[in-house]
């Protein structure tokens, strides 16, 4: 049976027809964050290192929600703009993963949801 994980506390609102996260058994599947600002909704300004940094504490509100924490994720999608970014994301996402990394794809897209330079979503374990 899945359960829905609809707007945790300090998530940014979603910006189409889908949920921050659903849980299916013991794994929780999460719903791609750019670097939205809860408090305002807005990209946050400043490069990669900042939209990382942002798009990794929506994923952490997400976790929080649930109980879980950085060390449940077993699986990460890195989603940028531009791999000339990689190395800034890597410094910041290598602060939030410090053991036992998960798995993780990155790739680079044409463009992301309100012209952001990073995406990040994560499947969890319970």
């Amino acid at each position: 049976m899945k359960k829905i994980i609809v707007k945790p506390p300090r998530s940014p609102v979603a910006v189409g027809p889908y949920n921050h996260a659903v849980r299916v058994g013991d794994l929780l599947f999460c719903a791609g964050q750019i670097p939205i600002d809860p408090s305002t909704g807005d990209l946050v300004s400043g490069g990669i290192q900042a939209q990382t940094e942002r798009a990794l504490q929506n994923v952490k509100a997400i976790l929080d929600h649930q109980k879980l924490t950085f060390a449940h994720v077993v699986k990460s999608m890195v989603f940028l703009t531009s791999l000339a970014d990689f190395a800034g994301m890597n410094e910041i996402y290598a602060r939030h993963f410090t053991a036992d990394f998960p798995a993780r794809s990155t790739v680079q897209v044409a463009a992301l949801p309100k012209g952001a330079n990073v995406e990040i979503e994560v499947i969890a374990h319970f």
